[in-house]
């Protein structure tokens, strides 16, 4: 079974120079934890996680300690990063040496690479360009219904 069997074929996606508060509206409203990010000629540059965005908006331990150390002042400040990191670009949070496919290999190959890097979706590239993407679910799926 090869990868263009199971992937979907219109992923979300951004595009370098968008803001934060874009890619956090995109995971949102898509419900996926990845993005995949495109230059402007529409060529895959990378990936951008939720985990990404939430790792850049986490306070530091001082910050949190200095504030006066309760769940209520962490989460006071992760908020105010949010709110002061939303209009950034989100260009430096982007994964540019991201895992891919292509649509031609096998879907055991995606699932290695998957499984070897824990990682929930993997780019399916083709010259450069995204054509879609795999997830663990399509993993699943395959084998619910190709068996």
């Amino acid at each position: 079974m090869l990868v263009s069997d199971v992937m979907t074929a219109f992923p979300a996606y951004i595009r370098l120079g968008s803001s934060i508060r874009r890619a956090a509206e995109v995971i949102s409203v898509s419900e996926v934890g990845q993005l995949m990010v495109l230059d402007h000629d529409g060529r895959f540059i990378g990936s951008l996680s939720e985990e990404d965005l939430v790792r850049a908006m986490l306070p530091g331990f001082d910050d949190v300690t200095e504030a006066g150390g309760t769940l209520a002042d962490a989460f006071q400040l992760f908020l105010d990063k949010g709110r002061a990191l939303a209009e950034r670009v989100v260009d430096p949070l982007v994964v540019r040496d991201a895992a891919t496919v292509s649509p031609g290999d096998q879907l055991a190959r995606a699932a290695v690479v998957m499984l070897d890097r824990g990682i929930r979706r993997l780019p399916v590239v083709d010259d450069g360009r995204l054509v879609g993407t795999v997830s663990r679910a399509d993993l699943c799926r395959a084998v619910i219904y190709h068996s």
